[in-house]
């Protein structure tokens, strides 16, 4: 079956092991510029100090 999700799951198993860290920072990157935007945005009075210390917990505790 060719469905998006075979080839996306053929596409990682082919991808190299340097391949796939640099795809996982970059998704990592990806979330915490979107986690920023939304404590900014929910936060605007907030300093760029708090808003950097509330991504980290925000991130930190994501897998949690």
């Amino acid at each position: 079956m060719d469905t998006p999700f075979a080839r996306q799951a053929e596409r990682l198993r082919a991808m190299t092991a340097d391949e796939k860290v640099r795809l996982s920072h970059a998704l990592w990157i990806e979330a915490r510029n979107v986690t920023t935007a939304g404590v900014r945005g929910t936060h605007p009075d907030w300093s760029d100090e708090r808003v950097a210390t509330r991504v980290r917990e925000l991130m930190r505790d994501a897998g949690a």
